[in-house]
């Protein structure tokens, strides 16, 4: 019975990792970046983006022979954790709702550590290190908009999630009712995490915003 909880596990977290990469790049192929690029240039051109260039990322780009960017050739760190709150809260809310289902503490265990590990960096990303940006498009100011709406309530879902899971864990001592509210919460935060998720692919894939530091503010954060 184990080596079936370990196939379903195993089986979600490379279902939630390819959904994950989809939100990333926004559902679109690589080939069409070349006709996403265009889209930019032809919108409207009034407001010139400032563009983060650090020393250290200027040096990068000049030595070919560089392929791995450090932490500090990027303008801000939030690309590099946001990921981590995208797959681990679809992660825990998946493996939560087959809790219902088989009620094991090690299932318990995972959905803690993977709320813990979800609600922390997407507090970080959105409240610590989340970009100001300048010269939007009126376009791209709704969708940011849009963007910061679900990511503040991936925040409060997570967090509540959280309080929920480690009183069912360790005060309910997993019973199914708990069980099931922890799976409904989490749910309702995978479910903003995606259209986070969404809204951001669009951010930069779409409207240009972030790439090589476009439209981003040097120096300051959310």
């Amino acid at each position: 019975m184990k080596n079936v909880y370990f196939i379903v596990t195993f089986t979600l977290l490379l279902s939630l990792t390819k959904i994950e990469r989809l939100y990333a790049h926004g559902g679109e192929k690589h080939g069409e970046v070349a006709k996403t690029e265009e889209k930019v240039q032809q919108s409207d051109t009034s407001a010139l983006p400032t563009v983060v260039t650090p020393e250290a990322h200027a040096a990068h780009r000049q030595n070919p022979e560089t392929v791995h960017a450090r932490p500090d050739d990027f303008p801000n760190k939030h690309p590099l954790i946001v990921h981590f709150p995208i797959v681990l809260l679809l992660v825990a809310a998946a493996v939560q709702l087959c809790n219902i289902l088989f009620l094991r503490k090690e299932l318990d265990w995972i959905t803690t550590v993977a709320t813990l590990i979800s609600f922390s960096t997407a507090y970080y990303v959105t409240e610590i290190d989340h970009p100001h940006t300048t010269g939007l498009t009126a376009h791209a100011k709704l969708v940011l908009e849009q963007h910061d709406f679900y990511a503040d309530w991936t925040i409060y879902l997570g967090g509540i999630a959280l309080v929920a899971q480690l009183l069912n864990q360790f005060l309910f001592k997993g019973k199914r009712w708990s069980v099931l509210v922890v799976a409904l919460v989490l749910t309702s935060a995978a479910y903003c995490v995606a259209m986070a998720g969404h809204y951001g692919a669009q951010l930069v894939h779409i409207e240009g915003v972030g790439p090589q530091g476009k439209y981003l503010e040097t120096g300051h954060h959310h």
